[in-house]
């Protein structure tokens, strides 16, 4: 945890490289291209804070010499990752927005279960886009041995997907090591159950949970990666929509439903709407909670 006196000094160091106003319309226009992640015109200064203090780190003279090296460095992948790392919020815990979570395991889960057995599967795919640290896909993780712990141990196939942009939230989520403020909604018996507190004072996943998540470093944009999550019978895309504009919006969301299974589920941010971005779903009302289905 940073100081304030530290956290000053940051500040301090970060001003001495400053983002030309053509710096910031050549970056922002990258990002979006390659993200759809949004920056307006109003937001030079939040990018330029974001960005100073790493960019005097590693040693690049100015902002344009970074954005050469983000377009023709070798290693420009590895910067890019490093980039969305310091442009995107990773706010996130354990079982957050729980009226969703109550929905998903006591009506979504059971139906979905029910479809497929209906239809001679033992296969289900569950997709956490934008899972950051890995608080989300781990949740569901333990949801679903909580619910369905006999189906789990009767020779279902349950594949839980977890995914990002950026490798270093990523590598966090594969280290399943939280500190209080990740748990703090986390109920007694799930703690006891699918946690173990380590020597450093933080709580670990238990194996049996990890094991369930598979963790992929991806971009929604990216159809091509995409393809890979065809079939999906429930997705979470919660919190995310925040970052795009109105057209990224709508390029996401078409992914999103290619990547559901006919009569799949979409869970989004409770206080986000698919509002004039897809009339694609029907919308589902389970007790108070508002969720599209393909």
């Amino acid at each position: 945890m940073h100081t304030e006196r530290s956290g000053r000094s940051a500040m301090l160091l970060s001003k001495n490289i400053q983002m030309s106003d053509n710096a910031f319309t050549a970056l922002k226009e990258m990002i979006y291209e390659r993200t759809g992640i949004f920056f307006s015109d109003n937001k030079k200064s939040l990018l330029e804070n974001r960005l100073s203090r790493y960019i005097e780190d590693n040693g690049y003279e100015d902002f344009e010499k970074y954005i050469d090296i983000l377009k023709y460095s070798p290693s420009r992948d590895k910067e890019f990752s490093a980039l969305y790392e310091r442009i995107t919020t990773n706010e996130t815990f354990f079982f957050r927005d729980v009226n969703q979570l109550q929905a998903f395991e006591t009506d979504v889960l059971p139906m979905v279960v029910k479809e497929l057995e209906g239809k001679g599967i033992k296969k289900m795919r569950i997709w956490s886009a934008a899972c950051s640290t890995g608080e989300e896909p781990y949740t569901l993780a333990m949801l679903i041995r909580n619910r369905i712990s006999q189906i789990y141990n009767s020779g279902w196939d349950i594949e839980i997907h977890g995914s990002d942009i950026s490798e270093g939230v990523l590598n966090s989520a594969r280290v399943g090591e939280y500190n209080n403020y990740s748990i703090r909604n986390v109920p007694p018996q799930y703690l006891d159950r699918y946690f173990v507190k380590n020597g450093n004072g933080k709580y670990g996943v238990r194996p049996e949970v990890k094991g369930m998540v598979r963790l992929s470093n991806i971009n929604l944009f990216d159809e091509a990666k995409l393809r890979m999550f065809r079939g999906m019978n429930i997705v979470f895309c919660r919190n995310v929509l925040i970052y795009f504009d109105e057209m990224a919006k709508k390029r996401v969301i078409a992914n999103i439903y290619d990547s559901l299974a006919p009569g799949g589920y979409l869970f989004i941010g409770h206080a986000e709407s698919l509002f004039n971005i897809s009339r694609a779903f029907k919308l589902v009302n389970i007790n108070n909670v508002l969720i599209y289905q393909k």
